[in-house]
């Protein structure tokens, strides 16, 4: 019993270090988006986000909450040059281990997003790319990408539905950004052991059991072919996640009968 609400006091810590300095980044980013050149401002942002991220991570990481094998990210921190770094999407804070591992990230995510109070200025200030209209995104990214970019972009487009043996349909954002920019995309595997903020999941909700085991492991890079169509190409990706996140592991997907059980 004891333990139980020292776990929910430290999540409910870490939450609120998370609306404290999501708040305080929008302040910050929005100033600084309105006076500074974008030349300045990019990599301030990324830099901002990313050390505010990181302190959320360090923070769960230490008060017994999460544990995180991410070292697979380091090889996309390393490397140069272009890339549509493609995650399967398990949770809201995806993004946030990625951005924090990787930060020179420019991410994909909905417009609702950067007009948030508690992201959008910071988000902003980065030069995040809004999601609302298929081509300026399709033009913004290919942009991006031809300027040696690292691109992260969910194929499925939300959060992996409760429902979902393994994961979404994929949408086809991914295939046109691949064949109009050349770039290649690097699948990204996300497992974890607890359906913690996946779709739906409320933000005061804790899961049924700490700490939170996530790892990422990192695909074999695909183009796009030649006389390939954005159609067989998404497929093609969408059937290589399923193979992968179907394969025995400790962290595989429960089903969501299995889950309600746990619960």
């Amino acid at each position: 019993m004891f333990k139980s609400l020292s776990q929910s006091l430290l999540m409910g810590l870490g939450l609120l270090y998370w609306g404290v300095a999501g708040l305080a980044v929008t302040v910050v980013g929005s100033l600084l988006y309105a006076i500074l050149p974008k030349k300045y401002s990019l990599p301030c942002g990324r830099f901002i986000l990313q050390k505010a991220f990181l302190v959320f991570i360090t923070y769960f990481k230490v008060a017994g909450l999460l544990e995180l094998d991410d070292s697979a990210l380091q090889q996309l921190a390393d490397k140069h040059g272009p890339m549509i770094i493609a995650p399967n999407h398990i949770s809201l804070w995806d993004a946030v281990f990625i951005i924090a591992k990787i930060p020179e990230t420019v991410c994909i995510m909905k417009g609702a997003i950067l007009r948030n109070p508690f992201l959008g200025g910071g988000a902003r200030l980065a030069g995040y790319i809004p999601n609302d209209s298929t081509s300026q995104m399709l033009l913004a990214a290919s942009h991006q990408l031809k300027r040696g970019a690292k691109l992260l972009l969910f194929p499925e487009g939300t959060r992996t539905k409760t429902d979902a043996q393994w994961l979404n349909p994929f949408q086809g954002a991914v295939g046109l950004i691949a064949k109009h920019s050349a770039a290649p995309v690097f699948p990204v595997f996300i497992r974890c052991n607890s359906r913690f903020y996946e779709k739906d999941w409320p933000m005061y909700r804790k899961p049924p059991q700490f700490p939170i085991h996530i790892s990422f492991e990192v695909g074999e890079p695909i183009t796009f072919a030649a006389g390939d169509s954005v159609q067989a190409f998404t497929e093609h990706l969408e059937q290589l996640y399923t193979t992968e996140l179907s394969k025995p592991h400790p962290l595989r997907r429960k089903s969501v009968n299995s889950v309600n059980i746990q619960k």
